[in-house]
């Protein structure tokens, strides 16, 4: 267990997601030694903890201890580590746990005192004026230069530890930056790896050339979720519940979906829909005819000239019929996904997923018949026994079936997962995702005629990857795009849905204000609340 203890709430998520990034097995508990009136009513952004008068009982079992003091124009920051060993053994304190003992000597960091004093390291930070990304960025650049030194250890998205990186490199291409500057930029401010920055400015570069067709200030994108699945995948956090128990009522979730989608086409009748986006859950779990009820439905409500694709997510190839893809086709849907996750049944069969690969292939084949032009294919790299000859398997067989689209996921682990709720079960199994993983899916995605075009990252991604959609030219998913560099409204419908509202006039520092609302996530709150849905919407668009 890490232990972080602030003088005062502030910044506390950056610490948290940083050290999650070099430390991605341990517990990282927050600590406040200020007042709690100090930290009363503030939306503080991880959990916190109370601490006793002296901490011995919270520290007890941490093997490392970071303090972070603010204190006038200076932020110190103090590492002990060393506490215990890698059996826990107190009685010898000088046997260092492994990747957390001193390597080498101390490198001076820029405005920083740093230096070693038996088992800890203390670095002191100027802060200067009341910039606050400057401030955090110094806080991360500190910590990030002691943990390296400390460890070994580097991160090739360097201290970037939030979703967006591209968001950095595509600002800096607005403000008129050449990509030398762009580079030197994210080299100097955050310590990214060579080989992150270029995927970051090539991705941005290719997403500024298709969001230039996108008119912000009058436009918008819809997204409609289906929170029903055939079965819960391991690693799955997403709002899904299985069919099989709630099939009985998914006409009533429709009639609900489809009063949510009725609000939204009333409030946004004068503005420019640019993309549409039916994901999950599963959306292919509907039966033909709900499918075709539902998309029927949103071409009615809506006005589509300006639309630029309609994607939905068939996603499973367990529920992926003849009859499904028909009644996609006939309706004019654009894009649609038949994602295998792996071609290794072992593998499927590990994560539950009820499907073979020969059903990945036959539902592919299916869909080409069928006359889809753009179809992409979901992989995850770092699943449970997963090796890299069997990721060269895989990456050989969608070579075969050559998909206009394919999105290489890093496996993320969330809390509410299988593979973390029953983590023992899974204890002896390797998940290993490296660099090597990654530079052998894009190399066949080369072979492929596929370019990246759009990029995120989650916290815990197997080997601090990310997670790139790779497109053959005028395919590349819009929505995608839009959802990341969040310069655009996005209305959500359905159960776990979450709308976001980006205003156009861009703040001081060029980027926008987001306010968001979410609806409930259980699919009986959501049709039996579904008023109290609609309300959050309308509140969230009538603030000025």
């Amino acid at each position: 267990m890490i232990v972080v203890v602030f003088n005062k709430p502030d910044f506390e998520y950056d610490v948290h997601s940083l050290l999650k990034e070099f430390f991605p097995q341990e517990d990282v508990q927050m600590y406040y030694s200020c007042s709690p009136d100090e930290v009363e009513g503030k939306n503080l952004a991880c959990t916190h903890h109370e601490m006793t008068d002296d901490g011995v009982k919270e520290f007890a079992d941490a093997s490392q201890l970071f303090k972070i003091d603010y204190v006038g124009d200076q932020i110190t920051v103090e590492w002990m580590i060393n506490r215990v060993n890698d059996k826990g053994d107190r009685e010898n304190p000088d046997k260092e746990i492994l990747n957390n003992s001193m390597t080498g000597d101390m490198q001076q960091a820029d405005e920083s005192d740093i230096k070693t004093a038996g088992k800890s390291i203390c670095t002191k930070i100027s802060v200067t004026g009341t910039d606050r990304k400057e401030t955090k960025n110094r806080l991360k650049l500190a910590l990030y230069s002691m943990i390296e030194n400390g460890t070994g250890k580097s991160l090739p998205w360097g201290t970037l530890s939030g979703i967006r990186p591209t968001k950095i490199a595509m600002k800096c291409i607005e403000d008129g930056m050449s990509d030398k500057e762009t580079y030197d930029y994210l080299k100097e401010t955050y310590l990214a790896s060579d080989e992150k920055i270029d995927l970051s400015i090539g991705i941005a570069k290719r997403e500024k050339a298709l969001l230039d067709k996108v008119d912000y200030d009058n436009g918008y994108s819809l997204y409609i979720g289906i929170p029903f699945c055939p079965s819960t995948c391991a690693y799955c956090s997403f709002t899904s519940y299985p069919l099989g128990v709630w099939k009985n009522r998914v006409d009533d979730y429709l009639d609900a979906l489809e009063k949510e989608i009725d609000y939204t086409a009333q409030k946004f009748y004068h503005k420019k829909l640019n993309s549409i986006y039916i994901g999950g859950g599963t959306p292919t779990t509907l039966s033909p005819a709900q499918l075709d009820r539902l998309i029927r439905k949103i071409k009615c409500s809506f006005d589509l000239k300006d639309c630029l694709e309609f994607t939905v997510e068939a996603g499973r190839p367990d529920s992926i019929t003849r009859e499904k893809l028909m009644a996609l086709k006939k309706n004019g849907i654009s894009r649609i996904s038949v994602n295998p996750q792996t071609m290794k049944q072992q593998t499927l069969d590990i994560i539950g997923r009820h499907h073979t690969v020969d059903d990945t292939i036959q539902s592919f084949k299916l869909a080409r018949e069928l006359g889809f032009n753009n179809i992409n294919m979901d992989l995850i790299m770092g699943l449970p026994e997963e090796t890299l000859d069997d990721v060269r398997h895989t990456m050989e067989l969608v070579k075969e079936l050559a998909p206009d689209n394919v999105t290489i996921h890093s496996l993320a682990v969330k809390r509410a997962a299988r593979l973390t709720i029953f983590k023992d079960r899974y204890r002896d199994m390797q998940m290993v995702n490296t660099q090597e993983h990654m530079n052998l899916c894009a190399a066949y995605c080369k072979q492929m005629g596929l370019e990246p075009y759009y990029l995120y990252r989650q916290k815990g991604m197997a080997g601090n990857m990310e997670n790139v959609g790779y497109a053959a030219k005028g395919k590349a998913g819009v929505y995608n795009i839009l959802i990341m560099e969040e310069k655009q409204t996005i209305v959500a419908c359905g159960a776990g849905a979450s709308t976001k509202r980006v205003w156009p006039v861009p703040n001081p520092d060029g980027t926008h204000r987001i306010d968001r609302c979410e609806n409930v996530k259980d699919v009986g709150q959501y049709i039996a609340r579904i008023d109290e849905m609609i309300e959050r919407k309308q509140r969230l668009f009538e603030e000025k």
